[in-house]
């Protein structure tokens, strides 16, 4: 009955069409493509912005990484509301009474550089396509997990719809599409939650059986067939198992299963003792080919494993010197990490029968309930550096919600600051009334869908926990309820995007850039082809990220953002004595540090890059806003006193400019003085 959400997605992308053609009836100038005609009200506004906000990772990626990482995980959700406040008190009334169409213009304007327009460009290109890259996933896992299309197939399908959208209506047209995507996301991420509540349990009956068991972890139901990755979708390709009890593996009839690499899922410390993968795994049967097994496993190198055959994986004791690592008095025991070069679909069973062993075998890569339960655990004390990850975590999600082309924009697009203002409040009411229910999501997928941990497939939650219903067709129904959400989601996220970097393209490189003198209409044309060649882009970097988490990808996005725009917009609005000297210093520096730390944090995880590097620099490159947004403010402020001769002449007049009420006739629009 894949029919069913495939039906309501094909529903969505035709509302989604339609509206977008309806709406562009009125985009005929340029005004209307960048921003709207300045014309948008706050409800609509607030709408449309909260509808381009709530992107993949909003949607599925934030359930997806409380399910992966509990307590952890709810800054996420937190930060992206809380960054409103931000915009609110020091942003938002000052960057409409501007009066730009893109945020570069702002850049130029406010220090008179056509040089420093060049540098903001090139941000707005960054955090967009860094910004496309989860929404592409999402498209393909979406797909993938309705329809079992091919990862590259929903990425296309998605592309090519959005592409068209905004080619054919720019700003103005995507507005009331993404007004009704953000009503049509809230009904889709509540309705069928309130359902699923209503007949296995609310909310609290789920997370009170975790609590209430804080020394287990989830089990997979006997028999239950999950799915381990290869090397293709490297790191999702390693499984841990616990270390509480042997798990024994079974290998189906219908996989060429190899196996790259045995170690222990505990990171070893200093001085400890090695542990062989020999210790570690066995065969269950004793005949001449597991016998070569055997002596396969114990050399430490690759092997192939025979279809349908058995293996077990003992926990191992630690050992440092040849005497027993105890912690609180007790021996410390590891189990396997297991590397897959090739996989398949597997079966997991307790090794020994024990009290709880008739509830299957523990769930590999799942944290136990104490650290899924309490702050600092996977997520945060992945590095061993929780407070350091989290408080990055949080200035990168607050400060980077202010840094974001693509949001920023879109204030141009109401009539006045105040008008902007009260935008930007709706914003954080409709905001957080949506996140109340993406970590409900992720709570109920750990406690119902388990198996969804082995392949790191967390991110399908929202898709695949309606499937549980025992009424099937409900089941698909509402399956295809939350893929509508999550294609409305993505969709209107990449609209915006789309516009955002298009606009980057055809009014500051073309128009300001490299044709000074083009017409309106020239500039137009520039747009549509400049979205063209953005969603191509899109797509292509799509294909590269699938084995990454959409949230944790967004969350880079913030980091660069917030080590870039933020810092720019907060002191170019309310410090007269910055120079362009120093934003574009601290622009370069904060931006282009984070970003070349994420990237290599990236190229880490894939394994392009080999470097054995301290915990606290790993930590330090994935959550770069704790020295990313210092660092650039710290410049700008130095850089801007040791450069003071260069504050422009008209500064303090700009200053009024930007801050003062529109009814006193100081304020006029960038674009049009």
């Amino acid at each position: 009955m894949t029919f069913i959400p495939f039906a309501l997605v094909l529903l969505i992308i035709v509302a989604t069409i339609g509206l977008g053609i309806f709406a562009t009836r009125k985009a005929k100038t340029a005004s209307d493509f960048f921003v709207a005609g300045r014309s948008v009200g706050v409800l609509m506004n607030a709408s449309a912005i909260s509808g381009e906000y709530l992107s993949a990772a909003s949607f599925m990626g934030i359930a997806g990484l409380v399910m992966k990482n509990g307590y952890d995980a709810l800054w996420y959700p937190v930060g992206y509301a809380a960054g409103y406040l931000f915009l609110l008190l020091f942003i938002a009334g000052p960057l409409r009474r501007f009066g730009a169409y893109t945020i570069p213009d702002f850049a130029q304007g406010r220090f008179d550089s056509p040089m420093f327009r060049k540098i903001a460009v090139v941000f707005v290109l960054f955090i967009g396509f860094f910004y496309t890259m989860p929404q592409m996933k999402a498209a393909g896992l979406t797909m993938g997990t309705i329809l079992g299309w091919p990862y590259w197939a929903g990425i296309l399908v998605v592309g090519t719809v959005i592409t068209f959208n905004v080619a054919i209506g720019g700003m103005k047209g995507i507005t009331l599409v993404q007004a009704f995507q953000y009503w049509a996301k809230v009904f889709a991420i509540s309705l069928p939650l309130f359902v699923l509540m209503s007949v296995f349990g609310g909310y609290n009956s789920h997370l009170g059986e975790t609590a209430a068991a804080l020394k287990a972890s989830p089990r997979l139901e006997i028999g239950l067939k999950a799915t381990v990755n290869g090397a293709e979708k490297a790191p999702l390709n390693t499984i841990s198992l616990s270390a509480a009890e042997g798990t024994i593996i079974h290998f189906e009839h219908d996989g060429k299963y190899r196996i790259a690499k045995i170690s222990p899922a505990r990171k070893p410390e200093k001085g400890e003792d090695p542990i062989s993968a020999g210790t570690f795994a066995f065969p269950v049967a004793k005949n001449a080919a597991m016998d070569d097994l055997r002596t396969q496993i114990a050399s430490g190198k690759p092997f192939d494993i025979v279809n349908g055959a058995d293996l077990e994986f003992a926990t191992v004791p630690v050992s440092k010197g040849g005497q027993p690592v105890l912690k609180d008095g007790k021996p410390v025991r590891t189990g396997a990490k297991i590397e897959f070069e090739k996989g398949g679909s597997v079966t997991f069973a307790a090794a020994h029968q024990t009290s709880t062993a008739n509830a299957g075998a523990i769930v590999p890569n799942a944290p136990s309930n104490t650290k899924w339960l309490n702050p600092f655990g996977p997520l945060s004390g992945k590095w061993g550096f929780p407070l350091l990850y989290t408080y990055s975590l949080i200035i990168a999600l607050v400060c980077g919600t202010a840094g974001l082309p693509h949001i920023l924009v879109r204030f141009y697009t109401n009539p006045d600051g105040r008008a902007a203002k009260r935008t930007t409040l709706w914003v954080m009411v409709m905001l957080g009334g949506f996140y109340l229910f993406t970590p409900m999501w992720g709570v109920l997928g750990r406690s119902m869908m388990p198996q969804l941990y082995v392949n790191g497939a967390y991110d399908s939650a929202v898709i695949k926990l309606p499937t549980f219903l025992e009424n099937k067709l409900l089941g698909q129904i509402l399956s295809g309820v939350t893929s509508a959400g999550a294609f409305a989601a993505f969709m209107s996220t990449f609209s915006g995007l789309l516009v955002s970097m298009s606009g980057a393209f055809a009014h500051d490189i073309y128009g300001r850039i490299l044709k000074p003198k083009s017409s309106p209409e020239a500039r137009m044309v520039a747009f549509k082809v400049a979205a063209v060649g953005v969603g191509v882009v899109s797509m292509l970097l799509g294909l590269m990220v699938e084995t990454f988490d959409i949230a944790t990808m967004v969350g880079w996005a913030f980091a660069i953002g917030a080590a870039s725009y933020f810092p720019l917009l907060l002191l170019g609005s309310w410090w007269r004595g910055l120079t362009k000297y120093g934003a574009a210093t601290g622009m370069l520096l904060g931006g282009l540090l984070s970003l070349a730390a994420i990237v290599t944090n990236m190229l880490l995880d894939k394994k392009v890059i080999v470097l054995e590097l301290p915990n606290i620099v790993r930590a330090l490159m994935e959550q770069p806003a704790i020295w990313g947004v210092p660092l650039s403010i710290i410049s700008m402020v130095v850089v801007s006193k040791l450069t003071a001769k260069s504050i422009p002449a008209d500064a303090t007049m700009k200053m009024i400019r930007l801050h003062a009420p529109e009814e006193m006739g100081i304020s006029e629009n960038y674009i049009e003085a």
